[in-house]
């Protein structure tokens, strides 16, 4: 093992002793021997099934048949969900043909932040994460399952699944994806159009064309983004079947996966000999090699809240130095959009998640003594699934790339390190992606222009108040301000006064998307403005610092200085009402601080 990634893992591991043992316990007791619908009375047993055919009744019943919970976040309006509407059919079939039962347990929510980008409901967007594992657990409660297949893909829906899965670490749980959309507009022309319309040099009606023809069927979007950077991670850490992460949808394959995945997790219940629960799968070594895998591709910022959230709830501390320290020992591999031009099926094509995992673990990337859903190691993670004579197999993957301008070999990657930093100075921690960004744009000095909310920066664009060299710094954007919305329209007209020649970065307390690429951005600046970060003093002119080089983010103001200035708390009503958004309220309180999760599950554990 590379040594670095063994301290980390290390580290975590002595760190999270008394955290790591209190979640074994719980979920030791959790478990009991036999079927949990054993423990239920007649009357409870018989509400469980009263809708299941005679068949089933008779299974359920006899104690020796398995029961698995479906969860599932489809719904139309998001194409990557859109194929899991007959996903239940087929599932409770394939259970059926191998003599278990499936059960839909429950639906959970699942916003896209695509539609909700720029709009009130974004503001809904990282507190949905939450509200998704808790519906997850819910589903879960009837205590009818000795297993579970959880359907969900996109940005927070995965990380709120495993959150809710490893509430119930007891049962079994397989993750079932369902791929991505064909290729369609290239994702850099997609940009280009999006940048034109900004300056104002192209209409409404040519955007929407180049969006639509880039967002054009079901299935996944292609850019590497969050959702492909959940379905990489997944995959990684053990609880997908091989290479079935970005097979696309409404094919043979995709549909032989599904069936496998539903058979898969009989084979893992405490019915039988080879009882594996997600409690036991997900440890240290699972969750740094979900960070080997999310960072040696340049993966979504938002993973540096989500996996220390999902960490947490497995009973492990992990931080930002975690990462970083990770993102300095591997690699980059590949070049997917905003780190390339290619898109997710470039990927598979050159090689895709078998190639990944056989540099990584040839190079000593990734720990291979660990449990996954198919063993006790990744090894048949070298391997693809193919069709053969209309039945299900997997070959040997590829041993070299077929494109290498999309995936790269350890021993000439496409740079030495996994281009994620972390910052620190007086304005606090930070975390910047620096895979995408251009060389030269590694360090910038620069006065401020300080805005209280993004929109107040389109204004600002068009007025061409911001051709100059500038750091633009949007605050009163954190979790508990409003619930940390992606502020991913402030990439097109930043995108702009780049192209000009002006140096520009951007600082905030909120997030970008997953697919935030060239502008120089330091996000999930903690504390954030609402809890009295130094963000919140920054005035107009004010020089700030921000070099990857050093890991420097710094205010350049006299203490003397500062210590005059108030610390005045924005208006942020507005973000607080309307759009559901006033329901939120009492969670938007209690989200701990970025570097934490940004997550409001733990807060008891945490008192107690």
């Amino acid at each position: 093992m590379n040594t670095l990634i063994q301290e980390v893992t290390q580290r975590i591991e002595e760190r999270s002793k008394e955290t790591r043992a209190a979640y074994l316990t719980k979920i030791e007791n959790a478990r009991r021997q036999g079927p949990h619908r054993g423990a239920l009375s007649c009357g409870n047993l018989a509400h469980g099934f009263a809708a299941c055919s005679k068949e089933e009744k008779a299974d359920l019943t006899s104690m020796i048949k398995a029961n698995i919970a479906i969860v599932s976040s489809y719904n139309d309006m998001l194409s990557a969900h859109q194929p899991y509407e007959h996903y239940p059919q087929r599932i409770k079939e394939a259970v059926r043909k191998v003599g278990s039962v499936a059960q839909f347990a429950g639906g959970v929510p699942a916003m896209c932040d695509g539609v909700t980008q720029g709009t009130p409901g974004m503001d809904l967007s990282l507190m949905s994460r939450d509200i998704i594992a808790q519906a997850a657990a819910v589903a879960l409660s009837h205590n009818m399952f000795d297993g579970a297949l959880m359907l969900g893909i996109c940005d927070k829906i995965v990380p709120g699944l495993l959150l809710g899965s490893l509430a119930f670490g007891h049962l079994p749980t397989v993750f079932v994806p369902a791929g991505p959309m064909p290729s369609g507009l290239p994702n850099k022309e997609k940009a280009r159009v999006r940048q034109l319309f900004a300056e104002g040099k192209v209409g409404r009606d040519e955007l929407l064309k180049a969006e639509s023809e880039s967002y054009h069927s079901a299935g996944t979007c292609t850019f590497y983004g969050t959702a492909n950077s959940n379905q990489l991670v997944v995959e990684m850490m053990g609880l997908h079947l091989p290479g079935s992460s970005f097979v696309n949808p409404g094919t043979e394959l995709r549909d032989a996966l599904t069936d496998a995945a539903a058979v898969q997790v009989t084979r893992l219940t405490d019915l039988g000999d080879n009882y594996l629960p997600i409690g036991h799968i997900v440890d240290a070594k699972s969750i740094v090699n979900g960070l080997v895998g999310l960072l040696s591709t340049g993966g979504s910022t938002n993973h540096t809240m989500h996996l220390v959230a999902v960490a947490r709830a497995a009973g492990y501390i992990i931080n930002w130095d975690d990462f970083s320290d990770i993102s300095n020992a591997v690699p980059l591999l590949t070049r997917i959009y905003p780190n390339g031009s290619a898109d997710i099926n470039h990927f598979t094509a050159a090689g895709g998640m078998s190639l990944l995992f056989k540099e990584l673990l040839d190079a000593g990337l990734l720990h291979n003594d660990v449990r996954t859903i198919c063993g006790d190691s990744l090894e048949k993670y070298r391997m693809e699934p193919r069709m053969l004579d209309g039945e299900l197999t997997w070959v040997d993957g590829p041993t070299k790339s077929m494109d290498k301008e999309v995936v790269a070999s350890v021993a000439s990657p496409f740079k030495p390190d996994g281009g994620l930093t972390v910052l620190n100075g007086n304005l606090g921690r930070a975390v910047i992606k620096n895979s995408a960004m251009r060389p030269g744009t590694e360090q910038i000095k620069a006065p401020a222009v300080v805005f209280e909310d993004q929109f107040e920066l389109d204004a600002a664009f068009k007025a061409g108040e911001l051709n100059k060299d500038c750091i633009v710094v949007v605050r009163f954007q954190g979790p508990k301000a409003i619930g940390m919305p992606e502020l991913h329209r402030l990439t097109p007209p930043l995108g702009v006064l780049q192209d000009k020649g002006y140096r520009v970065a951007l600082v905030t307390d909120g997030r970008m998307s997953g697919a935030s690429g060239k502008v120089p951005a330091a996000i999930h600046v903690t504390p954030e403005a609402w809890d009295g970060g130094l963000i919140a003093k920054v005035q107009d002119g004010d020089m700030i610092e921000l070099n990857i080089t050093t890991g420097a983010l710094t205010l350049l103001v006299p203490e003397e200085e500062l210590a005059k200035r108030e610390n005045k708390l924005a208006n942020v009503a507005h973000h607080q009402v309307g759009m559901g958004r006033e329901l939120f309220g009492a969670m938007r309180t209690h989200l701990s601080k970025a570097e934490e999760g940004a997550c409001s599950l733990f807060i008891e554990q945490e008192q107690n």
